[in-house]
């Protein structure tokens, strides 16, 4: 499914990572927006329209009976909850609702679509009621969470959430990184590629996009080796690599970059997905 996503919703990265996420259709069950109130209650309220939207290609059309209930704020298979402004105002008894309204199936829709506004404020109680479902998630059914700083929920919620950023200052781009990191790995000395991917251990949104540019390089290097052209806009790196590399490890280049986007689209620790990746490469570059 192709996701239509105004750029004004989200900064450049978070729109990317979405974009990538829809199209390959390997959206989580949770999402959870930090950052300003109403931006982020604007991104979920879009992505809440594109779940209900009935259109068979591009979402959200904004035509159909989906989109247009959507807009209005009545359809019946997207729920809306949140407590007060202060801390600890949104209650167990809500969230309690929401898990029974999550195992009725959609009235309309091809799933239901739960927002739960100021989750920041959400008490610990109401979390860990939460958390419950989260676990074990019914088919069909996304939770959109808005909040302040995701560091406000539980580490419990936030391990079972895919947490996107949205703040007025963009995330810095990667300024060549992508390539710096590519190059590095063709040389036999590893601290080079543990300095260059440093920064990426405390920015998950950073550390997805890398991860796209740097499959799409690779994939480049294996296709120009087997005789094709690069269309990534990296030719240089992508030859330097294909001269180095052969198929097959190119191969597990990719196959390491597109694994590593799986896990950090599932929430897996940042630190960590650095560090393997980084094990990974070098162990592909070996052998």
């Amino acid at each position: 499914m192709k996701l239509r996503l105004p750029q004004e919703l989200c900064p450049p990265s978070v729109r990317t990572a979405l974009l990538s996420v829809y199209e390959t259709g390997r959206v989580p069950h949770a999402l959870v927006f930090e950052g300003d109130a109403q931006q982020t209650l604007a991104l979920a309220k879009w992505l809440a329209q594109v779940a209900v939207c009935l259109a068979p290609e591009e979402r959200p059309c904004g035509h159909c009976a989906g989109c247009r209930k959507a807009l209005a704020g009545s359809h019946p298979d997207i729920m809306r909850l949140g407590g007060g402004e202060a801390g600890r105002s949104f209650h167990k008894e809500e969230i309690s609702e929401l898990r029974r309204n999550a195992y009725i199936r959609p009235n309309e829709a091809g799933g239901r679509v739960f927002i739960l506004e100021n989750a920041q404020n959400l008490s610990p109680q109401a979390q860990n009621a939460l958390l419950k479902v989260l676990e074990e998630p019914p088919t069909n059914v996304q939770f959109l969470l808005t909040c302040d700083r995701a560091t406000s929920l539980l580490d419990t919620v936030r391990s079972r959430s895919q947490i996107y950023t949205l703040s007025a200052t963009e995330q810095p781009q990667d300024d060549g990184l992508v390539a710096q990191i590519a190059l590095a790995v063709c040389r036999p000395k590893e601290s080079e590629l543990l300095y260059l991917t440093a920064p990426l251990t405390k920015d998950r949104v950073r550390l997805h996009t890398v991860l796209e540019k740097l499959m799409l390089l690779f994939r480049d290097a294996l296709v120009l080796r087997s005789g094709g052209t690069a269309v990534s806009g990296e030719t240089e790196t992508a030859e330097k690599l294909a001269q180095q590399f052969t198929r097959a490890q190119l191969y597990r280049f990719v196959q390491t970059a597109w694994e590593m986007l799986g896990d950090t689209e599932r929430n897996a620790n940042t630190a960590l997905l650095v560090t393997t990746l980084c094990a990974r490469l070098r162990s592909a570059a070996e052998h």
